[in-house]
């Protein structure tokens, strides 16, 4: 199924903007005394004063706030401010935050134990829930988090191809191991060092990165390492470089070229599954992936991951096969209870709301970006979404680079001080939740025009 976005180009020249990002976050005045001391103390014990890198505000300068408290599709922060919140915890939150079958859900599973290290009837329900969803997967193996699903999943492919080498695209990020921190998105693009220290060249070499959207590229790697590529892994939709979308055919042309060269075609649907479609962005597009990486909504808000894909190369995991994974809290009774939840209140009613919210937003900013005279290109697709301050497409990560990112800096901190919450980085993707009103949408794009006319 074709994905509806709206690439749109507003051609209009803006007035250039301020790079002095300190001089402006000195300019809100919303108060944040307790957030300030919070981080001042966890600056002496976090690494940075954060768990993951974005939260640190450092790609949009000042200092996080600190939040104790979200209920449907806001959170309020220490300080007492209450925010509309586009982050949703980085997705998973599609009905909201603290639904209360969620809650129901995890407070039941608690009562019984938070972890046995045994199977659980939870972890039985929530593959075949999952199987029954993606139209790709027949088994499926839970894991802890994003991360491990897509480590596993590129060892997987090599196990079951008996290759070494794999393609990935530049500014998708498929979590922190070794080999896919090469050329990544998310927070270490934020930095501007897409490569990690700590990463062995024995182990990056065997990596290909290359341009998203780009077939000749792919054809190149596949003639210049005949028999030696196991796999592609891809997010159909990247979210992790703002949010940029698959030309037409270019996942029908991964999907061709992998099966004509005996490779396996990786989806990392962490961000997509459940939520461009009950199955993901291979339902939306109609293409089917050999293997899927998936976390976020599976998990209701906890720690969860997950990796499914053919019965027969998902029996080369132990203890079946001969390629070795595992983990402790892996099926986790309490995080099985609350994805369960979660999935069970996904419905047609739901993703028609998430649709409607998203093409509201879509709108509501490209006039308001027009009327400021702003030049702004918004991507969408369901209810993801990223707008880039820039004149041109954006179909990859070398396009999202030319983006103003000191005036989105400008737009980030506007934006909060009017109570919207948005990701603190160009180059992140926003999310909107099934508990986003059209009164919060409305709230949003006034929001959005009172700031964009200052920029």
């Amino acid at each position: 199924m074709f994905c509806p976005f709206a690439p749109l180009l507003f051609n209009i020249p803006g007035k250039k903007a301020r790079g002095d990002t300190e001089a402006f976050t000195k300019l809100i005045p919303m108060a944040h005394a307790k957030s300030q001391k919070l981080f001042a103390e966890a600056l002496k014990f976090i690494p940075g004063g954060v768990n993951s890198p974005v939260r640190a505000f450092r790609a949009v300068g000042g200092q996080p706030f600190f939040v104790n408290k979200a209920k449907g599709a806001y959170v309020w922060d220490v300080d007492g401010h209450k925010l509309i919140d586009y982050v949703c915890t980085w997705g998973p939150a599609i009905l909201g935050h603290a639904h209360p079958k969620i809650i129901a859900a995890i407070r039941a599973a608690a009562a019984k134990g938070t972890s046995f290290g045994i199977p659980n009837p939870s972890e039985v329900e929530m593959a075949r829930l999952i199987c029954e969803r993606f139209p790709s997967v027949k088994k499926v193996r839970m894991t802890n988090s994003g991360t491990e699903a897509c480590m596993s999943a590129i060892r997987l492919a090599r196990g079951f191809t008996r290759r070494d080498k794999f393609i990935k695209f530049d500014g998708c990020y498929h979590g922190h191991a070794d080999a896919l921190l090469v050329k990544a998105g998310s927070g270490a693009l934020t930095f501007g060092h897409p490569d990690s220290a700590g990463v062995p060249v024995d182990v990056a070499r065997h990596t290909l990165v290359l341009p998203y959207n780009d077939v000749e590229a792919v054809r190149a790697a596949f003639a210049a390492n005949k028999k030696e590529i196991a796999a592609i892994i891809v997010e159909p939709v990247p979210g992790n470089a703002g949010l940029y979308l698959p030309k037409p055919g270019y996942l029908e042309f991964l999907r061709a070229i992998t099966a004509a060269h005996g490779a396996l075609l990786i989806f990392d649907e962490v961000m997509t599954g459940l939520r461009l479609a009950p199955g993901g962005a291979q339902e939306r597009f109609g293409i089917l992936p050999d293997l899927t990486c998936m976390g976020k909504i599976i998990g209701g808000g906890l720690p969860v991951g997950a990796l499914g894909g053919r019965a027969d190369i998902m029996d080369y995991l132990a203890p079946l096969g001969p390629v070795y994974q595992a983990g402790t809290l892996s099926g986790n009774p309490i995080a099985m209870a609350a994805g369960l939840a979660q999935l069970k209140g996904l419905n047609p009613a739901i993703y028609r709301r998430l649709e409607t919210s998203g093409a509201r937003l879509e709108a509501g900013l490209r006039d308001a970006a027009r009327a400021a005279n702003i030049p702004v290109r918004f991507n969408r697709c369901g209810s993801m979404f990223c707008a880039y301050f820039t004149g041109g497409p954006v179909w990859n990560l070398a396009d999202a680079l030319k983006s103003d990112r000191a005036r989105f800096t400008k737009f980030f901190h506007g934006m909060l001080d009017a109570g919207v919450y948005l990701a603190p980085s160009q180059f992140e993707a926003g999310f909107i939740s099934a508990a986003h009103t059209a009164g919060d949408i409305e709230k949003t794009v006034r929001a959005a025009a009172r700031v964009l006319s200052k920029l």
